[in-house]
């Protein structure tokens, strides 16, 4: 399929343009302990929120393609497969505008087949958080075995792998392929009760994005640290979950404080920020709306 031959529909369109509103959202949202945010390169030093914009840019129209490859798929060919090469276009053109630093290869893996599974919910009625589930877990289906468990001992290997063969972490690819759990079960019922009771979008992120810290098998910090700098990641934010995360203000406190720790300690846990923009963008693909005093309140 060459760009002039993409048809997108509008449900694909909206699909498209919920999932890159949660990425540019995610992003926005501070402060977001060892992550990049409008004031803080976070646990970096090559990426900046205009890094982010930049590589959002680039891969936002993939999002409503992935969509559409959704809604077109005719069960003939594995569905994973018709959706990896465009996932690679995409990531030649964000490194492309960024200089090669990778700052946004996690969302366009995780993204593409949130959007896909989108696609797919959305022909047979309203996308929920639960069809989408059950959608990805579908769509990937096999993947760990496929990709980790095939890996070869000798020769070049991801990060990810690396981690699975050494730690066995499956990480992203466990997610999904359990059709993700840390979504379905911890953070989008989090975020939920945050929006419900009036919490402020910024917060509510915030908020969220402090128990997936606490839960999720976040290889991109194991990648930099290790399981024993993952483990410090989780120990640190169950501490300010304990504190009330962002509905106190010694919960508010303990979250500046963490992200001056990870800062120091190296510690940036990309996957769940990427989960993070999958449950804002699903959120909004369910129906919800985002009242002005929302994303003003703080």
């Amino acid at each position: 399929m060459n760009n002039e031959e993409w048809k997108i529909t509008k449900d694909a369109m909206n699909i498209g343009q919920a999932m890159t509103a949660g990425i540019l959202l995610e992003v926005a949202c501070e402060p977001s302990p060892g992550l990049v945010s409008p004031n803080s390169m976070g646990a970096h030093k090559d990426m900046n929120l205009m890094s982010f914009l930049l590589s959002s840019a680039a891969i936002a129209p993939y999002f409503s393609l992935f969509a559409q490859l959704g809604r077109d798929w005719d069960e003939k060919e594995p569905l994973l497969e018709a959706l990896r090469p465009h996932g690679i276009n995409a990531e030649k053109e964000f490194l492309a505008l960024t200089d090669q630093v990778n700052t946004q290869r996690g969302i366009v893996f995780l993204g593409g087949i949130v959007a896909a599974a989108a696609g797919i919910a959305g022909k047979t009625g309203e996308i929920t958080v639960g069809k989408i589930s059950q959608q990805v877990a579908m769509i990937c289906d096999g993947i760990v075995a496929r990709e980790l468990e095939s890996v070869e001992l000798n020769g070049k290997k991801t990060n990810g792998e690396k981690l699975f063969m050494e730690h066995r972490l499956v990480g992203i690819r466990g997610e999904v392929e359990k059709g993700l759990p840390s979504v379905l079960d911890v953070g989008y019922p989090v975020f939920l009760e945050a929006m419900g009771d009036g919490m402020g979008l910024n917060d509510a992120m915030v908020h969220t994005l402090i128990h997936l810290f606490s839960s999720v098998e976040d290889t991109t910090v194991a990648s930099r640290l290790g399981p024993e700098g993952l483990k410090k990641c989780k120990i640190a934010s169950r501490m300010v979950i304990e504190k009330g995360g962002m509905r106190t203000k010694e919960g508010r406190k303990a979250v500046d404080d963490m992200n001056h720790y990870f800062i120091e300690e190296n510690i940036s846990p990309g996957g769940s920020a990427d989960l993070l923009a999958v449950i804002v963008g699903i959120y909004l693909m369910e129906g919800h709306s985002l009242a002005l005093e929302t994303i003003l309140t703080r």
